[in-house]
């Protein structure tokens, strides 16, 4: 199986910290940029439907503003409760000046 990147934003529009919103072929990532990488995770959290990019970020994980659920950057998986399901997270590469993500899998 292969993966198609897609182009997300630019390197220099990700703040440390700050999660940012995109959707991708119609499925909502949040692009992360903290510990000098950059990470790509579902942005809907698995508890309650509620956007993650709306959270804080702290020591590679994202946290759900509504009910405090943190969720790994790497792995996807929740921390802590409420949440007992993880998210998906997607690949990405940085080419110059641009984050491309891929949230599809091709055969």
């Amino acid at each position: 199986m292969s993966q198609t990147f897609v182009r997300a934003c630019a390197l220099s529009e990700l703040e440390d910290d700050t999660p940012k919103r995109v959707e991708l072929d119609g499925v909502p990532v949040s692009l992360v940029r903290t510990e000098g990488e950059v990470f790509a995770i579902n942005d809907i959290c698995s508890h309650a439907n509620v956007s993650l990019s709306e959270g804080e970020v702290e020591d590679c994980q994202i946290e759900c503003w509504l009910h405090g659920s943190s969720f790994d950057l790497r792995t996807g998986k929740p921390s802590g409760l409420p949440a007992t399901r993880p998210v998906p997270v997607y690949p990405v590469k940085i080419e110059g000046d641009d984050v491309l993500v891929s949230v599809t899998q091709e055969s």
